[in-house]
């Protein structure tokens, strides 16, 4: 009886241990998803990812630690782009002020200021006003960042994302998408997995299954 108790404890070790595992071996329809109708990328040989998100989402900021380190691991492997979504009136402020950093070429430096701003410090950055005055207030030039907040090329990011959304099938975020073929999430990359993974888990199962589709894509380029 003492000899079948070890036996069953150790199985069921080894089945907790493997609901909370990492895809070993990702599958389309149950780790990811192939894109229906695939878009076309501009990156040559290089291959693309693209992170849909929004900066009010508690998903993309829980995601954005892990998503850095993975981007910074990369190198020169990938190109890698944002996309910040579309979400009604609420969220243009927000959708501008990314489109607006990435144009004057200030992401990386404030990405993960405008989240803690958001999510730390109680800033909604629900208005246009709001947005300015914190851009003023972590040293960027008021009247230069004004005048692209407003331009016509972040107006036309903002149209290209409405289009982007569609065509890519994004209906929640954060979205991974891999040469415009397949796509990714720390929800697509978990769910066949019970009980449900920990938000640190289902991020580094995304990351896993976002690195076999890299290598995946890369393979089929050449």
């Amino acid at each position: 009886m003492k000899l079948f108790k070890q036996i069953l404890a150790v199985i069921l070790c080894g089945v907790a241990f493997g609901a909370g595992a990492s895809p070993a071996a990702p599958v389309a329809g149950t780790d990811y998803v192939v894109l229906p109708e695939p878009q076309a990328v501009d990156t040559g040989k290089k291959v693309e990812v693209i992170e849909f998100f929004a900066y009010y989402c508690p998903h993309c900021y829980a995601l954005e630690p892990s998503m850095a380190a993975w981007v910074k691991k990369q190198g020169d492997n990938v190109v890698f782009k944002r996309i910040h979504v579309s979400r009604g009136p609420s969220v243009l402020p927000q959708q501008k002020l990314f489109f607006a950093l990435e144009a004057m070429g200030l992401v990386e430096q404030n990405h993960a200021k405008v989240f803690n701003a958001m999510h730390e410090q109680g800033n909604s950055l629900r208005n246009d006003e709001a947005v300015i005055d914190w851009a003023a207030s972590n040293g960027i030039d008021k009247a230069k960042f004004t005048e692209v907040y407003n331009s016509f090329g972040v107006a036309a990011k903002v149209r290209r994302t409405e289009r982007m959304m569609g065509d890519y099938r994004v209906d929640y975020w954060p979205m991974l998408v891999v040469d415009g073929k397949y796509m990714t999430s720390p929800a697509e990359a978990s769910k066949s997995i019970k009980p449900v993974p920990s938000s640190a888990q289902q991020h580094a199962n995304a990351l896993t299954v976002l690195d076999f589709l890299v290598a995946k894509a890369k393979a089929e380029k050449k």
